[in-house]
């Protein structure tokens, strides 16, 4: 039977939207996506806050943006929707010290909700997880090459940092390390997340293109792209879906009025019985009112015709179904 699993952007639950929550429903952050997303046999999110009220804000070095979620309502909304797997590898774990980072550790393992991509140490921060989706096992592993100061130690927790634009071995040791540990497990969906590259970039660099390349070849059956805030082109290579870029999808950032940041899409992946990647839908979104939504007409042939023109350099071609984007994996 196959299955559906849906992928997004930047999860982003602090400052005004951590405001607005203390107000709202559970579910008011997902607007009208709600059903869609209960829908799905699996979400896969990237979380761009620690879960928390503890803690200080980061000093060491210059962060201008720090944020942070109250666990109270934000553990209870990722669980409204069936969130199965969060991305930690990101800039913002450790954004109020060690207690918060720690503490979201265990707020989502008291739920349930899998994680990767930061851990107590260096070890934990780059151990592969694996959820059960249906029949399917999917393992997934999560880097980042954001903040290298946010990286775990052999003694210190923090996130699983790498040098993405280095191609040596001894930088990609612990990425190969990770994968040889997820292909272990004999999972029928290897995954990996990337937190890499810098705010609103529409096109990744030509290392970054290497580097997923590289995922692929080592067995990696989906790319996971995030980070730059607006959403870049989609390749296939080897079969293999790489989504550079999967932008924002709940946040309260300024909006940029040429790259719309606040438009993206819900990745939808339908794989089969055996867990091979068969299709990808792309649903438009649009964050308003500190919350994600549907995307209007206008907006969403406006993000459907950039994901075409981002895609172009990659040889991607998509149908249409209604709103949707439709992208042929078979």
């Amino acid at each position: 039977m196959a299955l559906r699993m849906g992928f997004t952007g930047d999860v982003m639950l602090g400052r005004l939207v951590d405001e607005h929550q203390r107000t709202r429903s559970v579910a008011a952050i997902w607007g009208d996506m709600v059903d869609r997303l209960r829908g799905l046999d699996g979400l896969f999110v990237n979380l761009e806050c620690c879960l928390s009220t503890r803690g200080e804000p980061w000093r060491i070095t210059y962060h201008p943006f720090l944020f942070r979620a109250d666990p109270d309502w934000a553990v209870p909304a990722l669980e409204t929707v069936g969130v199965d797997w969060c991305s930690l590898a990101n800039n913002h774990v450790l954004d109020f010290g060690e207690p918060a980072l720690l503490d979201t550790l265990d707020a989502l393992a008291d739920a349930g909700i899998a994680f990767s991509g930061a851990g107590h140490d260096r070890e934990t921060a780059f151990e592969p997880v694996t959820v059960v989706i249906g029949d399917l096992t999917v393992t997934v592993v999560s880097f980042t090459d954001n903040t290298p100061e946010y990286a775990a130690t052999d003694t210190s927790p923090g996130t699983a940092y790498v040098d993405i634009g280095d191609p040596s071995e001894a930088a990609r040791e612990p990425v190969r390390d990770a994968l040889e540990k997820a292909r272990s497990r004999d999972t029928d969906l290897l995954v990996a997340s990337l937190h890499w590259g810098p705010n609103m970039v529409t096109e990744p660099p030509e290392p970054f293109r290497r580097f997923a390349h590289w995922l692929v070849d080592e067995g990696v059956d989906v790319v996971h792209g995030h980070s730059a805030h607006v959403v870049q082109g989609i390749e296939v290579y080897r079969g293999a879906p790489i989504l550079y870029d999967t932008g924002d999808f709940v946040d309260d950032y300024a909006v940029d009025a040429g790259l719309r940041n606040d438009r993206g899409f819900l990745f939808e992946l339908t794989v089969d019985a055996n867990g091979r990647p068969v299709e990808l839908r792309l649903v438009p979104t649009e964050i308003s009112d500190f919350a994600v939504h549907t995307a209007a007409p206008e907006a969403a042939a406006w993000i459907r015709q950039r994901m075409r023109e981002r895609s172009e350099a990659f040889g991607t071609e998509f149908g249409s179904d209604g709103d949707h984007l439709v992208l042929d994996l078979t």
